[in-house]
């Protein structure tokens, strides 16, 4: 599978399970944002939930239960904390899996408008130019998405998949292992930078 397929694959894929899910489970969801932390007994924010999940993606050993904390991630940046954008992007995914992609675009440009700090409004905008080979826009929204928020793998894994697209393959071998220091035990990726490492020796010598 290539880079380009990877990133597609897992974009969409996280689009696809998220989209599915009721208003109300989005809605749910942000009024988690108030929950108890069993452990400690105290509301915690989104912020220090990511920082926890982050802590246990970069420990876990084992790829399947890595694979479920990456998937908790996935759900805390789906929440923007606001019913209207939440399904904004909830239209935008299934715009997006439908190849109605101008209409995408316009669910993710007014989601960006109204609250430019949401990451994941930035990042599906990235995936849809990527779907539609704008890749200068994409690459230009990821740059943003790792502005807001730098362990994005998702983001990452975008980055280097355009960056191997255009031939800059040590600047993708960068990406990945950047991806890599977030997510270690994620296996495509771990092969992706195989591969682009063989390549690079290739060439060297």
């Amino acid at each position: 599978m290539t880079a380009m397929r990877f990133f597609m694959l897992s974009a969409l894929c996280c689009s696809l399970s998220l989209a599915v899910s009721a208003p109300s489970v989005a809605l749910a969801q942000s009024a988690d944002k108030a929950s108890l932390d069993s452990s400690s007994g105290t509301f915690t924010t989104q912020a220090q939930r990511l920082d926890k999940l982050f802590g246990e993606l970069k420990r876990e050993a084992d790829p399947d239960a890595a694979t479920g904390v990456a998937n908790q991630i996935r759900r805390e940046w789906q929440d923007s904390g606001s019913a209207s954008i939440n399904l904004l992007i909830q239209w935008a995914d299934t715009a997006m899996v439908e190849d109605k992609n101008a209409a995408a675009l316009d669910f993710l440009d007014e989601a960006i408008r109204l609250r430019p700090d949401y990451v994941e409004g930035w990042n599906r905008r990235a995936t849809l130019h990527f779907k539609m080979g704008n890749y200068r826009k994409s690459m230009s929204d990821i740059n943003q998405v790792l502005k807001i928020e730098p362990r994005h793998f998702g983001a990452l894994a975008g980055m280097a998949a355009i960056l191997s697209q255009s031939g800059r393959d040590e600047l993708a071998m960068k990406a990945w292992e950047r991806f890599l220091e977030v997510y270690p035990t994620e296996r495509q990726a771990q092969k992706e930078m195989g591969d682009l490492a063989e390549k690079l020796t290739g060439q060297r010598t």
